[in-house]
């Protein structure tokens, strides 16, 4: 579900419709939460449908950790793609926006947490100062520790500005959510979102702090050779 202060419009020739927000939403609000009025497909429901039946669906839905495709019942599912969104995903099927989204701007999210497909990549229109060109999914492993930090400081004002959506919010992951907003839990990665990984949250962790070790394995022994160098020069 949507949040309620969105509508709707008309953007552009190349993005076609989006979804703009009607009052300011502040940052650290849940813009959109996943709820059973979403329409779940496997993979192999996927390709018994007919062709165009399929296609339609390969354009609006996203992919969950498990793999399968979800179908937003509302206008949730035309928020467009930018490499600067100003939402962001996060592992209990809530997004958060992670600035002050203002009255009349577009909401976006980086398609790259949503799983695109492993066999066509996707292709935005580009992006003044960006230089990203393709949408895979080994965007996961290149920039879930960004979208991490984005998400943990949008946390610190999740007590501070209305939630209209949080009553929808899985009683599983509610607990959690509020946890992580009262600074009694570490936030789950966004990388429990990647259906590449199996989903499994505790491999995930480990794969996490394993990967945050060798990047900074990988600097000091970068640093400590660039100062062996200036010693011999």
């Amino acid at each position: 579900m949507i949040h309620p202060d969105t509508e709707l419009r008309f953007i552009n020739d190349v993005v076609g419709f989006g979804v703009v927000a009607t009052k300011v939403i502040p940052k650290g609000t849940i813009v959109w939460v996943n709820d059973h009025l979403n329409q779940v497909f496997t993979a192999t429901q996927m390709k018994k449908l007919d062709v165009l039946y399929r296609d339609t669906l390969y354009k609006y839905c996203y992919r969950n950790a498990g793999g399968d495709y979800v179908l937003e019942w509302d206008i949730g599912r035309y928020i467009n793609h930018s490499f600067k969104p100003n939402c962001i995903s996060t592992a209990y099927d809530l997004d958060l926006a992670i600035r002050d989204i203002s009255s009349g701007e577009e909401l976006t999210e980086d398609y790259g947490f949503l799983n695109p497909d492993v066999d066509e990549p996707f292709e935005p229109a580009p992006e003044e100062g960006i230089t990203r060109r393709k949408v895979v999914p080994q965007d996961f492993l290149n920039y879930f520790l960004e979208w991490d930090d984005q998400l943990k400081d949008a946390f610190k004002y999740f007590n501070l500005v209305e939630q209209p959506l949080k009553r929808f919010v899985w009683k599983k992951a509610r607990s959690m959510v509020d946890a992580v907003a009262n600074g009694e839990r570490e936030m789950d990665s966004i990388l429990n979102l990647s259906s590449y990984s199996g989903g499994d949250l505790a491999h995930l962790t480990k794969f996490r702090d394993k990967y945050v070790l060798n990047r900074k394995q990988s600097k000091r022994k970068s640093a400590s050779s660039s100062r062996r160098l200036a010693r011999k020069r």
